[in-house]
């Protein structure tokens, strides 16, 4: 007796992957017309029928995607849903966008929403101190954005070369007095990651770092801007370029615009504001597409192993 052919045997066959004949056999309007074509024949010449369990774990699909955001305000964060929301789309899935608010108890209550809607996968975009165990059900149809995991595919910003590329450009132009504006270092990424980084770049250049830290807002980079400023300060960088904005906005009220400017974000608005500053592209809209072709490629089982991605980043100049 002949043994019935698999998915697996169809797809062998047809010369495409299992999942693309998972997408035929249930109609996938993502599939292009010439594949679909070549798998429906090779189905056809052998009269293939999908078992009902097949069938069963194909309707399962939701077709949705769950996004966990930190922070529906933060311009980076909406660079990158932007990015990846545009790739899910593409790709005929939809989106159930939550927010975090950087709390662990607030984001263990959106997956668990998620996990009761029978979401596909889920990216989510990591904070400090957040419990990345919680996404174990949702392993390993899952991406961590911003952050680094070793447990998930992560994709993340170069925190350290972002820093260093503002410091070098400013060392380049005769700088020798730069000062830095942070946050807290219990922020593992903007905070912690981006002084270091810039206390490495004082101690390989042999420059007498001059850092401060003050919360993320408008105001308290500009209160914060005083406890920096020497009568030999040549530049600040700052970062993040909401703090850019404020320290700028102190300097200009100070009559110190000779000193220079650098942020971290590219922000729309410190270009507008102070055309002279630099900042650095951290490529948010990228990292947001990565995350989510990494996604699918593991809804269409293509990745067999955890997948890190350090997105680069460019400094732009006036």
């Amino acid at each position: 007796m002949t043994k019935p052919l698999t998915i697996l045997d169809i797809a062998r066959l047809a010369g495409v992957g299992k999942s693309t004949v998972s997408r035929v056999l249930n109609h996938d309007a993502r599939v292009k017309d010439s594949t679909r074509a070549k798998v429906q024949a090779v189905i056809d010449q052998h009269g293939f029928l999908p078992s009902k369990s097949a069938r069963a774990m194909r309707a399962q699909r939701s077709g949705v995607v769950g996004v966990i955001v930190a922070k529906l305000s933060s311009n980076s964060e909406n660079t990158a849903l932007t990015g990846l929301l545009n790739t899910l789309y593409a790709k005929g899935y939809d989106a159930a966008i939550m927010e975090s608010q950087f709390s662990q108890q607030k984001a263990q209550a959106h997956l668990d929403v998620l996990k009761r809607r029978n979401v596909d996968g889920i990216i989510f975009f990591g904070f400090s101190g957040c419990d990345l165990n919680a996404l174990a059900p949702f392993a390993p149809n899952c991406v961590v954005l911003a952050v680094d995991s070793e447990q998930y595919a992560s994709v993340s910003y170069d925190n350290q070369g972002a820093v260093t590329q503002v410091m070098d450009h400013f060392y380049r132009q005769g700088c020798r007095h730069i000062a830095f504006l942070g946050i807290d270092e219990r922020d593992e990424t903007t905070g912690l990651a981006r002084s270091d980084a810039y206390q490495h770049f004082c101690q390989t250049h042999q420059l007498s770092p001059q850092l401060h830290r003050c919360e993320m807002s408008l105001h308290a980079a500009y209160a914060a801007t005083d406890c920096l400023l020497t009568p030999q300060t040549d530049a600040i960088v700052c970062a993040s370029d909401t703090l850019a904005l404020g320290v700028a906005k102190r300097l200009q009220t100070l009559n110190r615009e000779n000193i220079a400017i650098g942020g971290i974000g590219n922000h729309d608005m410190l270009r507008f504001m102070f055309p002279r500053a630099v900042s650095v592209e951290l490529g948010y809209h990228q990292a947001g597409q990565h995350a989510a072709e990494l996604l699918l490629k593991q809804l269409d089982d293509e990745v067999t192993t955890i997948t890190h991605w350090t997105q680069p980043c460019h400094l732009v100049t006036p």
